[in-house]
């Protein structure tokens, strides 16, 4: 790893942010490099509440979205909830068809099957709602490109309305309304929201008309916090609020589903890190391995006792989900290896029997061991699907586009997308993709980097602070949790590799006799020789709380050992 220090504030800013809160230095400077600069700015930071949520309507197309959803209730149309089959499409759908079902019965939902209809809005759903009746189609965390499908419904008299956060192409859809903060011309202040927040502010609203307001809804909560994680959206602004408000209620009150998927994990008290890898990747695995309706479904049980049915079923396509994903990064990691592929500024691999479901996180995997952009290609009928993750600073979106003359259709964000193109086109592809990377990225950027906040002294830690990080909370991107550096430690003699494989790395770093502090870095084992050497080496970590037969202490949880 690389390790960059963020700059520091200036000290002037820094004396007077610590007067105004009555903070120490470190907590001072933390805070202005996240951009808080007042008692203000840290009171909302800190105590994030309905009031840092946005007036709906800002968002180009509201009005027009729900006066369309407000003459579809009260005339009794049949109302199509559509979304996609990841987990910021299937909450978007449990959210929008659980609020609609409480002012009107004709309401359903679909999702598209992943392997027969691929990503985002459907010529088969289309054909769906038409052979039904439905008349509105309203579609989350999808369809801001999908212009020829939107036209195709309309032609058989279904009206679109989109709620989407990706990037929109050039022509918008002639939907009754595209709700999407990333419009160029949609002025809504906030342009950040995962699908499942636009499909909440659109809720919202719709609820606004009937005299409620945004607190009436808070019960919706747990399944936007559920999405800002999974769909790793910047943690600002309104998402933080939003993540914050919702994790709470994921604690207190969550819905039947969730709190059933939270029964069979037995954990008690859920962090944003927690949605992320505990509850995220089985609503994830419902789509992977079997359909996203099975999440949906979940999602929106009223009784825990069916509920709880259900969650033994998603977490049995989790574990299907974890073997297959260990398997297929095996065969392509020994494929890089046979085909003599580890050099270059790209990694894209091939193989017709992967499973289409989790390639997505083989590329992520791939990113691991081999640090640059990567592409997981599988058989998907007559073409090939592939799943594309980045590194750190590099726009795959963009190099993606750059490759569009052997692309049939892609769609996505800065660090992941997807794709499908000819089987004819791959090689030429591959080796454009190859080019287009290799010209643009800047080099070092193919290593990983590591973001120190601040160097501090292992005499300056201790449980004032830590219980002041704990409330920079929820962390994600745009508020990361806060990594430290310090230097000339060393271990006190009893360092040793733990774990299975002895992939873990335990010790006691030491600045003076006076300020021990246990370390624990997983997947550091390798990292041995610092410490038995007896020379004094540098680390990197975060500040962590280790519970242990009834006793709290505080650890580093370390990222990197340098000499």
């Amino acid at each position: 790893m690389r390790w960059t220090l963020k700059p520091k504030p200036q000290i002037s800013k820094v004396e007077e942010l610590k007067k105004a809160l009555q903070v120490n230095d470190i907590v001072a400077t933390l805070l202005l490099q996240r951009g808080i600069e007042s008692y203000e700015a840290a009171k909302t930071f800190f105590r994030p509440s309905f009031e840092d949520l946005h007036d709906p309507f800002l968002m180009k197309d509201m009005d027009k979205a729900v006066a369309r959803i407000e003459k579809a209730i009260a005339d009794g149309e049949n109302i199509l909830v559509y979304g996609d089959y990841d987990v910021d499409g299937t909450t978007s759908v449990a959210l929008m068809s659980s609020y609609l079902k409480t002012r009107l019965d004709s309401v359903a939902t679909y999702i598209p099957d992943r392997y027969d209809e691929g990503y985002g809005i459907s010529y088969k759903g289309i054909d769906f709602a038409h052979d039904n009746d439905f008349s509105l189609i309203i579609a989350l965390d999808c369809g801001v490109k999908a212009v020829d499908k939107v036209k195709y419904a309309k032609d058989k008299g279904i009206d679109f309305i989109i709620c989407d956060h990706h990037r929109p192409g050039n022509k918008l859809p002639e939907a009754i309304a595209v709700l999407d903060p990333k419009r160029d011309d949609c002025d809504y202040p906030f342009k950040e929201l995962c699908g499942c927040g636009v499909g909440f502010k659109l809720i919202t609203a719709l609820a606004s008309k009937e005299g409620q307001t945004v607190e009436d809804l808070v019960e919706y909560l747990d399944l936007v916090a559920t999405a800002i994680g999974a769909d790793i959206v910047p943690i600002v602004g309104e998402n933080r609020a939003l993540a914050h408000i919702g994790l709470h209620v994921i604690n207190t009150a969550p819905r039947p589903g969730m709190k059933a998927i939270i029964a069979e994990v037995k954990k008690e008290e859920l962090t944003i890190t927690d949605v992320v890898f505990i509850i995220a990747p089985r609503i994830n695995a419902a789509g992977r391995m079997k359909h996203g309706n099975h999440a949906v479904t979940l999602l929106t049980e009223t009784d825990f006792n069916l509920a709880a049915e259900y969650a033994v079923d998603i977490d049995q396509f989790n574990t299907d989900r974890k073997e297959t994903d260990r398997r297929i990064t095996e065969e392509a990691l020994l494929q890089i290896e046979e085909n003599n592929e580890q050099e270059g500024f790209t990694t894209v691999v091939y193989n017709e029997n992967w499973h289409k479901g989790v390639i997505g996180i083989v590329a992520s995997r791939l990113i691991e061991t081999y640090y640059r952009p990567t592409l997981v290609f599988t058989k998907s009928r007559e073409k090939l699907a592939a799943s594309a993750r980045s590194v750190k600073g590099f726009d795959v979106y963009n190099a993606l586009e750059a490759c569009s003359e052997y692309i049939e259709q892609f769609g996505g964000h800065k660090y992941a997308a997807g794709l499908t193109l000819l089987p004819e086109n791959y090689e030429g592809f591959k080796t454009k993709f190859e080019s287009v990377v290799k010209a643009t990225i800047d080099p070092k950027l193919l290593t990983p980097e590591l973001k120190v906040d601040l160097e501090i002294e292992l005499s300056q830690i201790d449980h004032k602070l830590f219980r002041i990080l704990r409330q920079f909370a929820p962390f994600g991107p745009g508020n990361m949790s806060p990594t430290f550096m310090t230097q000339g430690v060393k271990d006190t003699g009893w360092g040793k590799c733990v774990g299975e494989d002895d992939k873990h790395l335990r010790f006691t770093a030491t600045q003076s006799p006076h300020d021990n502090m246990v370390c624990i870095g997983f997947g550091l084992g390798d990292k041995i020789d610092f410490i038995k050497a007896r020379q004094a080496f540098s680390i990197a970590y975060s500040i962590d709380e280790n519970h242990w037969n009834g006793n709290t202490s505080l650890q580093l949880k370390l990222k990197d050992i340098k000499p």
